[in-house]
């Protein structure tokens, strides 16, 4: 990428492709997984994508979903625990640019060096989270949390009833 104005361009053209897929026929995993693989794909920093949920008959806690990347141990995290859990408490957007200086963090793989926590909300109710992982310290800029936080806007739609 060539600077910001082409990150902003990557975005637009991603957002655009996430809506066709949230538009599509697939069920909902097979759409959260293709959203996965695609934001993997196209966005060089974006080293593990995946979806928390909340799960339904324990409300403060988050069961791993659909995933691209390295297999986690982290298949359940409690509210609180971790990044994820962190933004599942505070119910916002949590950006960590360095997990080393980070004391409540989850190890996924001893690679990973930051994290963006991306909460999605359906009706006012916190349904489920983007995570994502980098190989990278420090990439996420503004742009990236803008971006996630359309794309969990417009996930969101496929847990209204």
């Amino acid at each position: 990428m060539n600077g910001i104005s082409d990150k902003k361009l990557l975005f637009k053209s991603l957002y655009i492709e996430i809506k066709a897929i949230l538009d599509g026929d697939a069920n909902t995993d097979e759409k959260l997984l293709t959203i996965c693989k695609l934001l993997k794909g196209n966005i060089e920093y974006y080293d593990w994508v995946g979806f928390y949920l909340v799960n339904p008959t324990v409300k403060n806690e988050l069961v791993l979903g659909p995933y691209e990347g390295e297999p986690t141990e982290h298949i359940r995290i409690n509210f609180g625990q971790g990044i994820c859990g962190q933004a599942a408490e505070i119910k916002d957007t949590f950006v960590v640019q360095d997990v080393s200086k980070e004391t409540n963090y989850l190890s996924c793989s001893p690679r990973v060096k930051s994290e963006i926590v991306v909460p999605i909300f359906s009706e006012g109710e916190l349904v489920g989270e983007i995570d994502i992982d980098s190989h990278s310290i420090s990439p996420f800029t503004d742009e990236d949390k803008m971006f996630l936080e359309e794309i969990a806007n417009l996930v969101a739609g496929l847990f209204q009833e």
